[in-house]
């Protein structure tokens, strides 16, 4: 692994130069600090390798510790951070990721700090029926790796994360609206559409979100709000299965109509087609 092969290289330089001068008491004692430290890292390493990614954050932060100072510090408690997280462990690899920030804020990884923290909200993320809270956090934290880190491979996958996040707010205007439905209460499931057509246009709730505005629309008797979100379903999405409800919903009274005929008008109707073959 590239963690392993840097790590072999440190501690080759290290006893190196061991051997290439004599070192008074303060040097050994500061080797054998790298020494540890380096040892407590690969143990760490090892075990988020074999699958025990709580102990690995232990011994990970115990590394960073050791050499606070040290270019392995800041490395050691990102690593820590992803432990945690790979552990589930949320709200520690958050705190953790929060305190790298203001303790490394110039280091090289800045950036996967920033974006583990949007990736962390991301994974707290449930259906559309719980606390929107992680959404907007994820959210907020992905457009600003976007933002500030435009140029990495961070920003590629926020980017693509971002849009499977309007689908999550999107899903929840949706559900939102049909329980709205559900209880008649029009407005409010009116206005929870019509954010997904004004906002969230470019996901996969669209049609259905113009459909139930036809569907409302029509039932509080708006016709002709019914039948302009019916033309917008038709203009966009004319071959959709929701445009064709939407067709149902204005042909329903005809429909009726024909299934209300009495005997007599049946007969009427008879006689008519009849004469036209006499």
């Amino acid at each position: 692994m590239k963690y392993k092969f840097i790590l072999t290289i440190f501690l080759i330089f290290n006893l190196s130069s061991c051997s290439n001068k004599s070192l008074e008491t303060d040097d050994i004692k500061e080797k054998n600090q790298n020494l540890e430290m380096i040892s407590t890292y690969q143990e760490a390493f090892n075990s988020l390798e074999l699958g025990d990614p709580y102990f690995a954050s232990k011994k990970f932060l115990e590394a960073e510790l050791l050499l606070p100072q040290s270019k392995w510090a800041p490395r050691a408690s990102l690593m820590a951070s992803y432990s945690f997280y790979m552990y589930n462990f949320y709200a520690e690899a958050l705190s953790n990721l929060d305190r790298f920030i203001k303790t490394y804020p110039n280091n090289e990884n800045i950036a996967y700090a920033h974006y583990l923290i949007a990736i962390c909200h991301y994974e707290m993320i449930e259906d559309e029926k719980k606390d929107i809270k992680p959404l907007l956090l994820s959210k907020e934290k992905f457009e600003f790796v976007i933002n500030n880190f435009p140029n990495t491979d961070f920003a590629i996958d926020s980017k693509f994360k971002l849009d499977l996040i309007e689908d999550m707010f999107a899903s929840k205007e949706m559900y939102l609206g049909r329980h709205y439905m559900k209880k008649e209460k029009w407005i409010a499931a009116i206005n929870r559409f019509k954010n997904v057509v004004s906002n969230y246009d470019e996901t996969i709730f669209i049609e259905e979100a113009i459909h139930r505005l036809v569907e409302i629309n029509y039932k509080i008797g708006l016709i002709q709000e019914a039948e302009k979100y019916a033309q917008m379903l038709g203009y966009n999405y004319l071959s959709s299965d929701w445009y064709k409800k939407s067709y149902k919903v204005f042909n329903q009274d005809y429909n009726v109509q024909i299934k209300r005929m009495t005997k007599k008008e049946k007969k009427g109707l008879l006689k008519r087609f009849k004469k036209l073959f006499q």
